[in-house]
């Protein structure tokens, strides 16, 4: 649960966790964003800006723009599977899908569907036999996963509208 303070109010300065585990409850609501879109990903870009460097994923729908800013491992794991290049050995998302694999597990979807605090959520939607279950995940994560297990990329509708990218 957020702490509160003297007067009262919630203490947003660190995000409650995004799903709940076993019996818990959330400590907030997910955002109400509208009906899931699918996307694809265009492209990773970098941008400098007073030195430093900042990049990004770029999630479209075709005529809408979804810019998520990712670290740099991340950014190579997009890019190569964008250039269809592999490397020699494993990177980390090659590792988790090759442990996926070994347990029977599939990633089905990935949906990014809510922004707060300056955030974008996303959560992996991952199947074992008959059984679904939502992770929670940094976006940037999930769509590496995701273009490894050619899985659809779903983004709510709001969040592609509410940027002027």
């Amino acid at each position: 649960m957020p702490e509160e303070n003297e007067d009262g109010s919630e203490d947003l300065e660190t995000p409650p966790a995004f799903f709940p585990y076993g019996d818990e409850t959330a400590d907030r609501p997910p955002g109400d964003y509208g009906s899931l879109v699918q996307v694809m990903v265009e492209g990773v870009f970098a941008a400098e800006n007073n030195g430093q460097i900042s990049r990004f994923v770029l999630l479209t729908d075709g005529e809408r723009r979804l810019p998520i800013s990712i670290g740099p491992f991340e950014a190579q794991a997009i890019q190569l599977m964008l250039e269809g290049e592999r490397l020699d050995r494993p990177l980390t998302h090659d590792l988790m899908r090759n442990i996926m694999d070994r347990v029977d597990t599939r990633l089905t979807k990935v949906t990014i569907d809510d922004y707060w605090n300056a955030v974008y959520y996303a959560k992996l939607t991952i199947k074992r036999k008959t059984e679904e279950y939502d992770v929670d995940a940094r976006p940037s994560d999930a769509i590496a996963l995701a273009m490894r297990f050619e899985a659809s990329i779903f983004v709510a509708d709001a969040l592609l509208d509410g940027n002027d990218f």
